[in-house]
């Protein structure tokens, strides 16, 4: 079954300070500029978190339906929301794998380092619901995790190396967190993150057109497609 097993309810706080790290924000700026969300157009958050992609498209789009498997967090979004004066804000506690959304209802749907947490049967069903409650011509745009824990391929290597090398300079702390994540690994309760010829695949699959995956520079890429 594909669930994702941590419990982001006790996360929220973790996640706000992540959303506002430089890194997030260029990665937000990316994704919104690749999206072009139009005035006229609603728009769902898949994986909304505390609103990182949420509030901005806010700005500009007629309504966004911000999704998040935690309740606590869509409180927050909720509460961030109201603070900026946005009244178009829909928030829905629910999973990537069943949006709570009519079909053919939304013009785009965005989403960011959420599918990372899903097994790729799982990954395959979030890009069905999309596909489903996108209107033709819709598009999805996308932030995730899109290497593997592997010493086989030189990025995964890369990638990999340059984590463990940033978890060690944070002293014991992170050494902890190193040994905690070799724990969630060993047992296969680790982020299931996939490659980029995994995603351009699957998502033809769905049924997307004009696929596009772009690897970053670090361990994340974008990827984009439009529903026919």
């Amino acid at each position: 079954m594909p669930v994702v097993s941590k419990d982001w309810d006790r996360y929220v706080a973790e996640a706000e300070e992540v959303a506002r790290s430089a890194g997030f924000q260029a990665l937000r700026d990316r994704i919104i500029a690749l999206s072009e969300p139009a005035p006229d157009e609603v728009v769902v958050d898949v994986g909304a978190g505390t609103g990182l992609l949420t509030l901005p498209i806010a700005r500009v789009a007629k309504q966004v339906w911000a999704i998040d498997i935690s309740a606590p967090m869509c409180d927050y979004l909720r509460a961030k929301s109201a603070s900026a004066g946005l009244d178009n804000v829909d928030t829905a506690v629910a999973s990537a794998i069943s949006l709570p959304l009519v079909d053919a209802s939304a013009d785009l749907v965005v989403s960011n380092y959420c599918f990372h947490h899903l097994d790729h049967a799982g990954k395959r069903r979030a890009l069905a619901e999309v596909h489903r409650v996108l209107r033709p011509g819709g598009r999805l745009v996308f932030g995730d995790m899109m290497f593997r824990v592997s010493v086989v391929d030189p990025r995964d290597r890369q990638v990999v190396a340059t984590k463990v090398k940033g978890m060690l300079r944070k002293g014991p702390g992170g050494m902890g967190r190193l040994v905690k994540n070799g724990v969630r690994f060993a047992g296969r309760r680790w982020e299931q993150p996939a490659r980029a010829p995994w995603w351009e695949q699957a998502l033809a699959d769905a049924g997307f057109t004009a696929v596009t995956v772009e690897v970053l520079e670090h361990e994340g890429g974008i990827g984009k497609a439009c529903r026919p």
